[in-house]
């Protein structure tokens, strides 16, 4: 099962980090700001859950090819960014895979402390998300994991539904990618759908009237 974790984790920092230099690209950033932004993107997720959790060595630290990937698909994606901008359909499925994958890995992180479910399910969710909003913010804009699409509710339930099947019993390798099938399929058929949560609009009375007096 760790190979295919492994494997399937290598994609998903390989596919965050070439999006996450296109918004860099997009924020007309030099090459160390599209490695770092693609960086943080790709491994920012797992590097906040490691600091939340007191787990160290961080997982770029004990895995210093980890950040060599990221940087090094950042800077290729400078040089083929029509063809990634292109292939969106594509990345958008990898980035699925990636997000219920990057939910795996922090759930099992928390378990592996022996920290309650509650709190692995919070790492799954800090995990598979923290890297699009630093990203965001990188980026200054607004973050797009808090909009729209749904994306944290995903890596939350896929963190549920592993947890769930573990308790089951199932063997290493259906589990993980059951897990898989299903956290996927939910994140397409959200944004084939446009699936999304209730949104919260406020306007403060203050703000009306001073448009008002406008």
């Amino acid at each position: 099962m760790q190979m295919l974790i492994t494997c399937l984790y290598l994609v998903g920092i390989t596919a965050e980090a070439m999006t996450g230099a296109l918004a860099a690209g997009r924020r007309q950033m030099d090459w160390f700001g599209v490695m770092l932004v693609a960086s943080a993107t790709a491994i920012g997720g797992g590097t906040v859950r490691d600091i939340l959790l007191g787990h160290y060595p961080l997982g770029w630290v004990r895995h210093p090819e980890y950040l060599m990937i990221t940087c090094t698909a950042g800077v290729l994606t400078t040089l083929i960014a029509p063809w990634v901008a292109r292939n969106r359909r594509l990345f958008m499925w990898l980035d699925a895979i990636g997000l219920v994958v990057f939910s795996i890995i922090g759930s099992n992180v928390a378990l592996d402390m022996g920290l309650p479910v509650s709190i692995a399910i919070v790492a799954a969710v800090v995990t598979g998300v923290f890297g699009g909003l630093l990203r965001d913010l990188i980026c200054r804009q607004s973050p797009l994991v808090l909009h729209k699409e749904l994306y944290a509710s995903v890596s939350l339930l896929s963190s549920a539904v592993y947890i769930g099947l573990m308790k089951i019993g199932l063997d290493s390798v259906t589990l993980v990618l059951s897990t898989i099938v299903i956290g996927v399929t939910i994140r397409m058929a959200a944004v084939r759908y446009s699936w999304h949560l209730p949104v919260f609009h406020f306007a403060d009375d203050s703000a009306l009237v001073k448009a008002e007096k406008k």
